[in-house]
């Protein structure tokens, strides 16, 4: 696999990532010009954002708990040569079920339907660790 294959799915989370960012942001600094809130209000992180940026700031901090572990792992694969079309089909599976999730976390945020969003990312990124583990343990290509 080349290696701009074996990243893309990498940079498209890392595009989720930023571009949650920055819509936090934009959010952030309308609430506080529009007096919904006041700077004093969240000082320490306190959580008295409105409701949607509280949606979005708490996707955005979502891409800190499972794409950790799929970072990690791109780049073992890719350092190791074990990122074949498997692993970068189950990236791809692993990345959108991530794009899903926020879309659902910022949208209507039916906790169950985003829960069962989760569940997919965090099973595939399970059985990629779990083959890439085998693989290098063993020795396999």
């Amino acid at each position: 696999m080349s290696i701009p294959t074996i990243l893309a799915p990498l940079f498209a989370q890392v595009l989720l990532t930023l571009g949650l960012l920055l819509w936090l942001g934009a959010k952030r600094r309308r609430d506080v010009e529009a007096g919904s809130v006041k700077p004093s209000d969240i000082a320490l992180r306190e959580p008295n954002w409105p409701g949607q940026t509280q949606q979005v700031a708490y996707a955005f901090s979502n891409q800190f708990e499972l794409p950790v572990l799929f970072y990690v792992l791109i780049i073992l694969a890719m350092i190791t040569r074990h990122a074949d079309l498997l692993f970068v089909a189950l990236a791809w599976i692993f990345v959108l079920s991530r794009f899903v999730h926020a879309f659902e976390h910022t949208t209507s945020n039916v906790v169950m339907r985003r829960g069962g969003w989760y569940a997919v990312g965090a099973v595939v990124l399970i059985v990629m660790w779990v083959i890439f583990i085998v693989r290098i343990l063993l020795g396999l290509p």
